[in-house]
Order: structure tokens, then sequence, then C-alpha cells
């Protein structure tokens, strides 16, 4: 998986940036993104702070977690009830 180009803080003071009234194309232009990454940033992060982000990304990581250890026990689940399943 690529690596992140920005960090959380840098995401919120772009955005700081943009409500403080700068042009998204010359925010888009300045730091290297298209005006489209700004603006699925500003739908992501909108109106949070700097520690609102880093919790965000905390519970999304634990999120992707918890649901492959949900998908894992799934298979397993079904693996033993095919067993279970056959005539012996």
């Amino acid at each position: 998986m690529r690596s992140k180009r920005f960090t959380d803080e840098q995401i919120v003071a772009i955005l700081k940036e943009a409500e403080a009234g700068t042009a998204v194309t010359e925010l888009a232009r300045r730091h290297g993104v298209s005006k489209n990454t700004i603006y699925h940033w500003r739908k992501k992060f909108g109106g949070m702070d700097v520690s609102d982000a880093r919790r965000l990304r905390q519970l999304e990581e634990e999120n992707a977690r918890l649901k492959k250890i949900v998908a894992e026990q799934a298979l397993d689940n079904e693996a033993l009830r095919s067993v279970l399943k056959k005539k012996w």
C-alpha cells in the first residue's frame, strides 16, 4: 500500500487555509494535489481539529483490524460447518 503523503496535521492545516478564504485551486497548486483531493479531505476532515483527525484515523485502523478478525472467524466457522455436515 502506498504511504500517506500528508499527515493529519498537514491536511487539517490545508483545510483551515481553505476556510480562511484561500481559493481551492491556489491551495491545490501550492501543495501539489488535485482540487478533488482537497474536496475529499474537506468531506472527511471538515471542521475537525488535529486531535479529532488523529482519533478518526485510529478508529478506522481499529475497525479494519476487527473486520479482518471477524472475516477470519467466519471462514473458520464455515470450514467447521462443512466438515461437520459430512456423513461419517
